[in-house]
């Protein structure tokens, strides 16, 4: 604190003040996506089971610090969100998602299907290995759903630009996608309800014209 010489009146409620703004405080800005966990989300239960840019981009600031999950990612479910399916997307994605930014598998095996982590989990060790980082929030938007065979519920998403790795190295996303990536996640119901089963083709899902809460 810069000091000057002041009245004694005055330099009491300047003492009085400093002392009552000395707690920490939660607030900050959100984090650019490089290093680091944490962002918002509106997953509403929790899992039943389980042109390039040169330089670091930065993002708006908010007034609370995340604290958890579904506090990193919005899942944003629109006109789809009455399907059973997507409701669990909703639900579980958030685990997923931090499975990704904390570069660490474990909620995957204990709460997802084999075949989801077997899918999902490359590029995980992949970030690991390369330094890849990744920094919430994070927002996926729900383009169409569609039955398969075999009781398997098709989600189409678009995941925004944030919700990729970014290389310090090289100063740049992994997938160099401004508008969005495609992802189509196959939904299985288990007993402990929908979750993602493994990851399906994206042909023909178009992000262009997404509009991203993130």
């Amino acid at each position: 604190m810069r000091r000057f010489a002041l009245p004694a009146a005055a330099l009491a409620g300047v003492l009085l003040l400093s002392s009552c703004g000395s707690k920490d405080s939660n607030d900050g800005g959100l984090p650019v996506p490089a290093g680091g966990d944490t962002g918002t989300s509106t997953s509403t239960t929790s899992p039943t089971e389980t042109s390039q840019p040169t330089t670091e981009p930065s993002r708006a600031a908010t007034t609370k610090k995340p604290t958890s999950a579904h506090q990193q990612i919005i899942v944003e479910a629109g006109n789809f969100g009455s399907n059973p399916a997507v409701q669990g997307l909703v639900s579980s994605y958030p685990l997923y998602f931090q499975a990704l930014v904390s570069k660490d598998d474990t909620v995957l095996k204990k709460s997802f299907p084999s075949f989801w982590y077997a899918d999902v989990s490359q590029a995980i060790f992949d970030a690991q290995r390369n330094g890849w980082v990744m920094r919430p929030p994070g927002s996926v938007v729900v383009m169409g759903v569609k039955s398969q065979q075999g009781g398997i519920v098709r989600v189409k998403t678009c995941r925004s630009q944030t919700t990729q790795y970014w290389d310090p190295k090289a100063k740049n996303w992994i997938e160099i996608t401004p508008k969005g990536s495609p992802q189509v996640i196959d939904m299985v119901l288990t007993g402990r309800g929908w979750l993602p089963y493994r990851l399906a083709p994206s042909t023909g899902v178009n992000c262009s014209g997404v509009r991203y809460p993130y």
